[in-house]
């Protein structure tokens, strides 16, 4: 079964956006949430496919569109309110994924008897990947933890990109979206969120704190977030795994729109790899 562009609204807060594939059976199945990262949203290339795999591997497969990622209710692809997407940070993030988590564990999800509150894992994909690190070092629900070409570091990404006092004087600075043109504005809040909260969005003492089964994946020759973090990732929790995808980039060769029925070879190995990893008992 599939349910798309499913609503949560949250008193004071925008609303989430977010889709459930499962196997309609009646049986309690692990959950597996999956985090976008940056410039990303749930329905991005070839998200649908990978959600139909988790699916018929008979796991409860959740994507959804951070809330201030750009999107609206009305229209979760690309970037619609960039007014929003200017007001983001790394805190908004994680408070949006605890609240999917807490309503999908609650009484009021619809769908709750087909979840089994003991088996939960994060999959995030690069800025998601970090996410979902920090949020799996934080909650003991995670029982598991899949990382995507995340990055390693949020703060050289955050405090050292470009002119800060510039972006102080300006309120704003902006970055290009090479698919769709636009240009994506960053407003200063986001760097004052980065410093007031740096210990918390620390990656690396987040990875350092994980206890539970931890698997990397990262494409070798990615260029957009280099294979090194994948090993800095691994040299900070040696009891996670580190798998290594071949002539793949950083989306694992898929791009959006993705046209075919089928995903590309690399992103099915990522997907295999990522279903056999949750399902392993001893993992």
């Amino acid at each position: 079964m599939t349910y798309k562009n499913l609503v949560l609204s949250r008193d004071s807060k925008k609303p989430i956006v977010w889709d459930a594939f499962f196997k309609t059976d009646g049986q309690q199945k692990p959950l597996v949430i999956f985090c976008h990262g940056y410039k990303g949203f749930k329905d991005w290339g070839s998200w649908d496919l990978i959600a139909e795999a988790f699916c018929e591997a008979y796991l409860f497969f959740v994507k959804f569109n951070f809330s201030h990622n750009g999107g609206t209710i009305e229209n979760p692809i690309d970037f619609p309110d960039l007014n929003t997407f200017a007001e983001n940070n790394y805190s908004k993030e994680l408070e949006d994924l605890d609240d999917i988590l807490n309503h999908l564990l609650s009484e009021n999800n619809a769908f709750k008897n087909e979840i089994d509150f003991n088996h939960i894992t994060l999959i995030g994909h690069s800025r998601g990947g970090g996410i979902s690190i920090i949020k799996a070092s934080e909650d003991s629900r995670i029982t598991k933890l899949v990382t995507w070409a995340s990055v390693s570091s949020f703060g050289k990404r955050t405090s050292t990109t470009g002119d800060l006092e510039l972006w102080k004087k300006n309120g704003v600075k902006y970055v290009l979206n090479g698919r769709t043109k636009q240009q994506m504005p960053h407003n200063y809040q986001f760097y004052e969120d980065f410093k007031a909260n740096e210990k918390r969005l620390n990656i690396e003492l987040a990875t350092k704190k994980i206890n539970i089964p931890y698997l990397i994946i990262h494409a070798e020759n990615d260029p957009s977030v280099l294979f090194v973090e994948a090993k800095n990732l691994h040299s900070w929790n040696l009891n996670s795994q580190l798998f290594k995808i071949s002539d793949s980039n950083h989306v694992f060769n898929a791009l959006h729109p993705w046209l075919e029925k089928e995903m590309p070879s690399a992103l099915q190995k990522v997907v295999t790899k990522s279903i056999s990893f949750i399902k392993d008992s001893g993992a």
